[in-house]
């Protein structure tokens, strides 16, 4: 009888020991889950704002990207005006000279095509 006394208020002891213990694991992970919680919101706010300062810098290049492609292009159309004027001025002045060149390119053309 003594036995079996001291067996129950043992089994009371480790039941509350227990439920104590489960309790703490209970309070464990939804303090992990809290700061898991609170991590995934810290890295999605960190990832947002990153992503806004790569599409600012991205924008800006690529706005001067386009700024220097347009001054390419107007350099290049200065430059084809330029050289079709100065064409035009040279066939005025030599005009045997240029039917003479624009023949012979055009015999060395026929050459090159007929030898295949």
């Amino acid at each position: 009888m003594a036995a079996s006394i001291f067996h129950s208020a043992r089994s009371k002891r480790n039941g509350s020991n227990l439920h104590d213990v489960e309790a703490s694991i209970e309070d464990q992970i939804e303090s992990l889950r809290e700061e898991v919680a609170a991590f995934t919101k810290l890295i999605g706010e960190s990832g947002a704002k990153q992503g806004k300062k790569l599409r600012a810098s991205a924008e800006t290049g690529f706005d001067d990207l386009t700024a220097r492609g347009e001054e390419l292009l107007h350099e290049l159309q200065r430059g084809y005006a330029k050289g079709s004027r100065e064409v035009r001025r040279t066939v005025r002045r030599h005009p045997v000279a240029t039917i003479s060149a624009a023949a012979a390119f055009g015999l060395a053309v026929a050459l090159l095509l007929s030898r295949r």
